[in-house]
């Protein structure tokens, strides 16, 4: 697959774990990277828990993203009418409500199984990326292993069981 673009939409967890792997300088150099404010939000709750090296400065989060984004009560909404069943915690249903409120060409990077379900029902499979094919695809080779929801596989085995799963309650 050829490298990606345009716009990555990345959800709080791909924010941890980048900052945990020392990956996030990689992956918002390699790309126009976005969020939206629930998830900033969600990278600072349990900050006080964190060891040093591991908190997230909200103020140079927001410097190095192209963009973060209010999502208001309407486009909640839209969200929820088509995604009756699952479940998505604050932060993921607020990126998935401004993914569908898009016109360019964007990918979703997150590891959850709802928010990846969720983008296999709305018809967006081709646009749900792992980080680690997105961290490949700039060159970038992190010291630090991913954990296993990051890599290319987990996400390929787990979009394969979403979309069987998806498609048996079509059926």
């Amino acid at each position: 697959m050829a490298r990606h673009q345009g716009t990555v939409l990345v959800d709080t967890n791909i924010i941890l774990e980048t900052h945990r792997t020392g990956s996030w300088r990689a992956l918002s150099g390699g790309y126009p990277v976005e969020t939206v404010e629930d998830c900033v939000a969600e990278t600072q709750a349990g900050s006080q828990r964190r060891r040093a090296e591991l908190q997230i400065h909200e103020g140079e989060l927001r410097n190095s993203l192209n963009a973060v984004h209010p999502v208001g009560i309407r486009e909640h909404a839209g969200l929820a009418t088509q995604i009756s069943g699952i479940t998505l915690d604050r932060g993921e249903a607020s990126l998935w409500a401004h993914a569908l409120s898009r016109t360019d060409t964007w990918v979703l990077c997150g590891p959850d199984r709802a928010s990846l379900r969720c983008g296999v029902r709305l018809g967006f499979r081709q646009r749900l990326a792992s980080l680690e094919a997105l961290l490949d695809d700039v060159g970038y080779r992190s010291r630090t292993t991913l954990r296993p929801a990051y890599t290319r596989h987990w996400h390929e085995r787990v979009l394969g069981e979403l979309l069987l799963m998806e498609e048996g309650e079509t059926t």
